[in-house]
């Protein structure tokens, strides 16, 4: 009970209010901190996996290189054309050629349109007929960005077409090869475009006509199996990553310690799968002299 009408009182003023005034000017620092704070825009920042620094986007250049360590960072189509072609020679084949969902796999058609609106272009392979160094070649550039680069029926059949083209005009080919490998949503008809490229580069081989694979971050699976490894000469980025399972199914099945590094292209150099490693900087200085050495039959100048 209280106790009389002063502890009545007291009651009440044991009670901490606050004014209308103190909240307003509460909001008012609240939001002047706000603007203080530094907003960083999305996309100002990468992170390199390699050496696990965080870089400002813009000291990377057209060469898609860490700053820190080097190491090569993924392309798309369109920048590897533009650090590897003569200047407005690039002219594409089939750039409309799009995939179907032969088997009816569920989601299928979502994938594809989700992969075709990340990566801007139709298929995961850019072909066409360009210059390097003047040279006159057939170029194939395959895409890490769609769908891991896998190899679907569409990916197949315009690898083909660019071996069959360089295979008529007399013109050598050049495939940036990257790949996770076939495209399980395809199935069997994905599996059966390893055997349909490797025929035509035969052809191409029996004209007599020069191929060059570049492999770059990673080539696995079905392409390496295939096509990948059958170019007469075979260039590689440094540390890319090259081999047809992976590193933990083999060890699972051989049941076996694995050595440091065995799936890198600096292992499979020392090994005989590679003939160089070239740094991206000069991979088009020297697929020029290859191209030149090759259509002369004279030592580079």
């Amino acid at each position: 009970m209280c106790q009389g009408r002063d502890g009545f009182v007291n009651l009440f003023n044991k009670k901490s209010y606050i004014s209308l005034n103190q909240v307003t000017e509460t909001k008012k620092v609240d939001r002047r901190r706000k603007t203080k704070e530094p907003s960083i825009p999305d996309g100002m920042w990468i992170k390199c996996n390699t050496c696990k620094n965080i870089i400002y986007k813009k000291e990377v250049t057209e060469y898609k290189l860490c700053p820190s360590c080097g190491a090569h960072f993924r392309m798309s189509p369109a920048e590897r054309i533009a650090i590897t072609c003569d200047e407005g020679t690039f002219q594409e084949f089939d750039a409309d050629m799009s995939p179907k969902n032969p088997m009816e796999y569920p989601g299928y058609d979502n994938v594809i349109a989700k992969a075709q609106k990340k990566a801007g272009i139709t298929e995961g392979v850019v072909t066409g007929r360009c210059q390097i160094h003047g040279q006159d070649t057939v170029i194939a550039i395959m895409d890490s960005h769609f769908i891991m680069g896998s190899m679907g029926s569409v990916v197949g059949e315009k690898v083909t077409r660019a071996v069959e083209y360089a295979t008529e005009q007399r013109l050598p080919i050049v495939i940036f090869t990257t790949s996770g490998g076939a495209r399980m949503q395809e199935g069997i008809i994905s599996l059966m475009q390893m055997a349909k490229v490797s025929e035509a580069v035969g052809r191409h081989d029996d004209a007599g006509l020069l191929y060059i694979t570049v492999f770059t971050d990673p080539t696995t699976g079905g392409v390496t199996a295939s096509f990948a490894m059958l170019g007469d000469i075979i260039l590689a980025e440094p540390k890319a990553l090259i081999g047809f399972a992976g590193q933990r199914v083999i060890a699972g099945t051989i049941h076996q310690k694995l050595p440091e590094g065995f799936q890198r292209a600096e292992f499979q150099q020392e090994h005989g799968f590679v003939d160089r490693i070239v740094h991206r900087e000069q991979l088009r200085d020297e697929l020029g002299k290859i191209l030149r050495l090759h259509s002369t039959g004279k030592g580079v100048q």
